[in-house]
């Protein structure tokens, strides 16, 4: 399976309609379409903080996990939100600090205006993950994991994105 199809199957990312739409080399891209069950209230129009912070956690985590290639979990995770979104939300995460132990990913999120919404910046493990975990088990890992020069699985090297 692709890192990208892996991504847009956890079944929380389904939940809320997170689509990762591009990811490789500390890299991601993601999108989230905007309903009414997002809303804050009954008839408002602002979209809840929770599902703008599902996306960053979601677009970075993806991020650090096409240079892992293993499960990523959040350490941490700090949002500021800079204007209320009322539609559809976009994010761009990389990887600006790669680690033997953690990775930190700049998040960046805008609206259908491209005005920046929010900003993140979340911390992940990045190693010790190998064995079975709450995330992940043996069964359910492929029994042949992508090859580290080619992170997307798409035979284009270093340079490539699952686009």
């Amino acid at each position: 399976m692709e890192l990208k199809q892996l991504i847009n199957s956890m079944p929380f990312a389904e939940l809320l309609g997170v689509e990762v739409i591009e990811v490789g080399n500390g890299h991601a891209r993601g999108h989230l379409p905007v309903d009414d069950r997002l809303r804050s209230s009954n008839g408002g129009a602002a979209v809840h903080g929770g599902a703008t912070y599902a996306l960053a956690d979601t677009v970075g985590g993806a991020a650090v996990i096409s240079l892992s290639r293993d499960v990523s979990p959040t350490v941490d995770m700090r949002i500021d939100y800079l204007a209320p979104v009322t539609d559809d939300i976009y994010a761009t995460a990389d990887v600006i600090r790669y680690g033997s132990s953690l990775a930190m990913v700049q998040i960046n999120l805008y609206d259908e205006a491209d005005t920046r919404v929010a900003t993140a910046q979340g911390t992940y493990k990045t190693a010790g993950q190998g064995e079975d975990t709450p995330w992940d088990s043996a069964e359910h890992r492929e029994e042949d994991p992508p090859d580290a020069d080619d992170p997307d699985g798409r035979g284009q090297g270093a340079g490539g994105t699952s686009e």
